[in-house]
């Protein structure tokens, strides 16, 4: 008896439904020792640097860059951090694209993230980031909720690490609905921790939140890159075969009934392949 389908769920790397991704912005010394607790506990971030201030204002030092934030994405948020709604055009595209450059002739590879300075962006910035080669834009809101984002240039985490972190996490680990996928999403600055005498708030969250299979660990970039090529899979008309015509390996659930019996398979779909799913 042929198997019916009923479900085609996609899935993050390794079957998971969860994903978990911070960001940082300015640079500033903090980062350090941010870092070195990220890369303790195995979560992954996205830091967004000023290519204009390094060395200046308790910020890093431009030469730190490359070895400090390695297996981390380093994202552009403008040369000197103006608020970018009150800038003319001309000046925009000097603080979105010699930022930009500035941050890959350090790193040797491409910046694709952007973080808006003071939170304020407006339909001028979201026309003009992709142009200049940008794949998303994070603001400062918060959606106190684990949604995927709906518009990438207006990209609102999940919270601010003061507003109720630890809360919003155990209820991130609580969640087993695999229908879904979850992206819990937490912003902030690491001088906030010393400012606030709080560390032991993101050390307690590391510990809480690492270490857990269901979960991917993940920059910004490498979610936002994940999804798209997710969205390029090709499907036949009845959903029997997929050819997945990216390079990334991706991640399908297929639900079925047969025989009157609901069957869950998991698929890797690898770069470049075509497979059958019942």
């Amino acid at each position: 008896m042929h198997a019916q389908l009923e479900h085609i769920h996609h899935c993050f790397p390794g079957g998971r439904h969860k994903a978990l991704t911070f960001s940082y912005d300015d640079g500033k010394i903090e980062d350090r020792r941010l870092v070195e607790l990220f890369n303790r506990h195995g979560l992954k971030a996205s830091f967004n640097l000023n290519g204009a201030k390094f060395g200046r204002d308790h910020r890093i030092d431009a030469h730190e860059l490359a070895d400090l934030y390695a297996g981390h994405e380093v994202a552009a948020h403008s040369l000197t951090h103006p608020t970018l709604t009150r800038c003319p055009p001309e000046l925009l595209v000097q603080q979105l694209f010699d930022d930009r450059r500035r941050l890959e002739d350090l790193l040797g590879r491409a910046v694709r993230g952007f973080a808006y300075p003071n939170g304020k962006h407006d339909q001028r910035l979201h026309a003009l980031l992709p142009a200049l080669g940008f794949a998303y834009a994070r603001t400062t809101g918060a959606t106190r909720s684990f949604e995927l984002p709906q518009q990438l240039f207006e990209w609102q985490p999940s919270c601010h690490h003061n507003e109720g972190l630890l809360e919003l996490g155990q209820e991130f680990l609580a969640r087993d609905k695999s229908q879904y996928l979850d992206l819990f999403y937490v912003w902030g600055h690491s001088f906030d921790f010393e400012r606030d005498g709080n560390w032991s708030l993101i050390e307690r969250f590391a510990q809480q939140a690492s270490g857990h299979a269901e979960i991917w660990y993940a920059s910004n970039i490498e979610i936002v890159d994940y999804l798209a090529c997710l969205q390029r899979l090709q499907f036949t008309a009845d959903c029997r075969h997929v050819h997945n015509p990216s390079a990334q390996a991706l991640w399908l659930r297929v639900d079925t009934l047969q025989a009157g019996e609901r069957r869950s398979a998991m698929f890797e779909v690898a770069g470049g392949a075509t497979l059958s799913l019942f």
